[in-house]
């Protein structure tokens, strides 16, 4: 297991990040997982014997029940508090009032409270907004996290699900204010879905933030147990088909991932949590699991070591479809191309 960088952080963070959606079960989150305690416990163990350092989880997942369950296994496995890095998130309906969602000051003070009591801690290292919220001003909800963070209630913040101005502007506006700056990203990723590639990523490089990568096997599609003749239709897709990906390029990706663990004596969704592994804006792959097997396979992902070409292989399965302004800033950047490397400038 490798540790990396949380953003521009001195935190380290397991490139493997155990996910906690499978835990409970209530509601619509049932079609995902619906793990008792002990079930739960025992992935958490598993986790932690393999190296992992990294829980995510959220209070919407369950209604609350996901950050319970989390907080009672760590206690019950006597895990020491500077052991582990947990991180929540907040944003999303925890009643029926109005007042109960969003990222407004009113909610979100509510919100870590309540985290924090069901997971039986004094603070969580990594405190993220779930997503956007079109009411509420981005200082209102900086100020905010700020406040959360200077009361000792979290350590560090991030934010998932936002596209790139929404965090560019964020940046700058923490910045402007003197306010806590988000350490990190948490979206989707996966080699069925890449449109992070066109603004998101290259905004993460440049300005240093860590993304943290949620349904790396696009909702359990890129496991290998779908296939085009629809013969094995059953599993989560068949209840709750998301992440939306273009099928066709899917089915590519996961016929070249099977060539590759076949060669190699692993399984696909190894692979495809390698490519994942690979990129280099990538900090921490969440993972979840339902069963122990399923979790032992996806943590051995972090011993296959994919090649320039097996890279190049997988890559060109799901090709983003060129788009502007990305084909016009390629070609105009060939005019300085080379240049640090004391080439001549092309005509």
């Amino acid at each position: 297991m490798q540790y990396n960088r949380l953003g521009q952080t001195g935190l380290l963070v397991s490139e493997l990040c155990l996910g906690t959606m499978t835990f409970g079960g209530d509601g619509m989150w049932t079609a995902i997982g619906a793990l008792a305690q002990d079930e739960s416990s025992a992935l958490v163990k598993r986790a932690l014997d393999a190296g992992v350092n990294f829980i995510d989880t959220a209070n919407v997942y369950s209604n609350g029940l996901s950050e319970q369950i989390t907080g009672k296994a760590l206690k019950d496995l006597g895990i020491a508090r500077d052991e582990y890095v947990l991180a929540t998130k907040a944003l999303g309906p925890m009643g029926e009032g109005v007042n109960q969602r969003g990222a407004s000051r009113y909610h979100l003070m509510h919100a870590i409270d309540e985290s924090l009591t069901r997971l039986g801690l004094d603070h969580v290292d990594l405190y993220q907004i779930h997503g956007w919220d079109p009411l509420t001003p981005i200082e209102e909800t900086l100020r905010a996290l700020d406040d959360i963070v200077r009361a000792g209630k979290a350590r560090y913040i991030g934010v998932s699900n936002w596209a790139a101005w929404q965090i560019a502007k964020a940046l700058g506006i923490s910045q402007r204010l003197g306010l806590e700056s988000f350490a990190s990203l948490q979206a989707y990723y996966s080699v069925a879905g890449r449109d992070l590639e066109r603004d998101v990523t290259p905004m993460l490089e440049s300005e240093g933030l860590g993304l943290m990568v949620w349904s790396p096997l696009a909702g359990g599609f890129l496991s290998g147990k779908y296939t085009r003749d629809g013969s094995n239709a059953d599993g989560r897709r068949a209840q709750f088909d998301f992440p939306p990906i273009d099928k066709d390029n899917a089915y590519d990706a996961v016929d070249a991932m099977r060539t590759i663990a076949d060669a190699r004596g692993c399984t696909v969704p190894q692979v495809a949590l390698a490519w994942l592994l690979a990129r280099p804006a990538v900090t921490s792959v969440i993972i979840g699991a339902k069963r122990l097997d399923q979790l032992d396979d996806n943590l051995g992902a972090v011993n296959v070591k994919l090649t320039d070409d097996e890279l190049a292989t997988l890559d060109a399965c799901c090709p983003l479809p060129r788009e502007y302004p990305g084909w016009m800033i390629q070609r105009q950047s060939e005019y300085r191309a080379g240049a640090n490397a004391g080439e001549a400038p092309k005509d």
